[in-house]
């Protein structure tokens, strides 16, 4: 009688754990499910409740922008560990994908954040000087039709020109006014001067002949 009392509790005990044994699932990771670390680790761990196969276990881990952080995953029981590799500071996610013994799939992810790392994307990064509206500040300063208006500068020398350019026409037009009046005297007083030889010339005639 206690012979079939203890195998009667001992298959009590078995039945309830082959299902779970049978079907494989994750216990916990290094680092846990929505940890926070300023220190990346050198690997993630994953456990499992029970030994994952090689051949039908995937795991992935990406980072910030999809950049693949993960390496070669390592198996050790039922711990799984995989190197990883940091870049930029941001969410890390570690995809997982095994088959249990009893032929259902197990899949799931771990995700922790990385609060220290080199920035996502530098080129992305645009400088003041790089600017488009700081570029074309400096161009429209330097333009001279910016700096100076067109009719502003050139309509002072031009009027300038043009009053200096009348003064002089007009002084020679009074210069050769004067200058024909001096003509006109002159020859005037060269006709009487030869008016007034003629007429000396006839008397000294008259004379002579009346002696």
């Amino acid at each position: 009688m206690p012979v079939v009392f203890g195998v009667a509790f001992g298959v009590s005990v078995l039945l309830p754990a082959t299902p779970a044994a049978a079907h494989n699932e994750l216990t916990g990771s290094n680092p846990r499910d929505g940890a926070r670390v300023a220190t990346a680790p050198a690997r993630v761990e994953l456990r499992f409740l029970a030994k994952p196969s090689p051949a039908t276990t995937k795991i992935t881990i990406t980072g910030p922008d999809n950049v693949v952080a993960g390496g070669t995953p390592a198996f050790d029981g039922s711990r799984v560990r995989v190197p990883f590799t940091p870049a930029a500071a941001g969410l890390y996610i570690v995809g997982y994908q095994l088959a249990s013994s009893d032929g259902h799939p197990v899949k799931g992810e771990v995700r922790f954040t990385l609060t220290t790392g080199t920035a996502a994307d530098p080129s992305a990064t645009v400088s003041p000087a790089d600017s488009p509206s700081a570029a074309a500040s400096p161009s429209t300063a330097a333009s001279p039709s910016a700096a100076v208006p067109p009719s502003v500068g050139p309509a002072s020398p031009s009027a300038g020109g043009a009053t200096a350019s009348t003064v002089p026409a007009a002084l020679e037009q009074s210069d050769s006014g004067g200058r024909w009046w001096l003509w006109a005297l002159g020859g005037l007083v060269l006709l009487a001067a030869l008016g007034t030889g003629l007429a000396f010339r006839r008397r000294r005639r008259g004379s002579r002949d009346s002696a």
